[in-house]
């Protein structure tokens, strides 16, 4: 039974490295959405809902339930995997991506959702800028970021809009949902995240019925500031792996 992660935006799977560094398992895949480092196949285009059925499409293929990961964006969208398939997910962990009707998204997003705010922002996105932007308000370590920044290409911008544009009322769509949710949940959260608060972390893991909601002496990028522990509380959840 593999451990399938799942990045957020704007990351490719490099976000993983970290804590795959820490994992003690073989059998861990991080995958790349489409338009996030990767091509988006003919067609394709971009929302929520076409994401969700792509990662149902490719965990069908894997033929067997999953471990199965997410952060951020990458968190809902695994979540909403959980939700309308749970036949293909073993154990689910997730965190800093709220589903919730009481969420109301931070101000980037709705940049983003904007049709022309969001052109403009894009337009006129500048990686070191962006980058620097990223550091300051979520505290992320630079070197990680500065990297993710420089896979921020032409389909990932349009991948983002898109996305955003489709989900403007997410969590009010995929709240009700996540009580179909029969995979044993982790949820972990970074304290200080000013976009998606600790708050909705709680909130998820009540929704999940979840093990455990793990609280994080960081901002949004656990994945980034926390590695090691955020490693560590994935290998006790699969270890658990049955029940509730």
């Amino acid at each position: 039974m593999p451990a399938i992660l799942i990045h957020g935006v704007p990351d490719t799977h490099r976000v993983w490295n970290g804590v795959r560094r820490h994992l003690t398992r073989s059998d861990v895949e991080a995958w790349d959405l489409p338009g996030f480092g990767t091509p988006r196949p003919p067609g394709f285009g971009s929302s929520k809902e076409e994401y969700v059925d792509w990662l149902v499409e490719r965990l069908e293929r894997v033929g067997e339930p999953v471990d199965l990961v997410g952060h951020d964006w990458g968190c809902i969208l695994t979540a909403r995997v959980a939700s309308v398939r749970p036949d293909l997910v073993r154990t689910w962990a997730g965190g800093n991506g709220p589903i919730s009707s009481r969420y109301v998204w931070h101000p980037l997003a709705e940049t983003w959702q904007d049709p022309v705010a969001g052109e403009r922002f894009m337009a006129e996105l500048e990686p070191e800028s962006f980058a620097k932007d990223l550091v300051n308000g979520f505290d992320a370590p630079a070197e990680p970021v500065e990297e993710m920044v420089r896979h921020v290409d032409g389909t990932m911008k349009d991948s983002i809009l898109r996305l955003y544009r489709s989900a403007v009322t997410m969590g009010t769509e995929w709240e009700p949902a996540l009580s179909n949710v029969t995979a044993p949940a982790l949820v972990f959260w970074g304290e200080r995240d000013p976009a998606c608060q600790i708050e909705f972390g709680d909130e998820l893991g009540a929704a999940l019925r979840a093990t455990r909601v793990l609280h994080l002496d960081c901002n949004h990028w656990t994945v980034l500031e926390r590695p090691a522990e955020v490693a560590a509380a994935l290998e006790a959840h699969w270890a658990q792996g049955t029940g509730r």
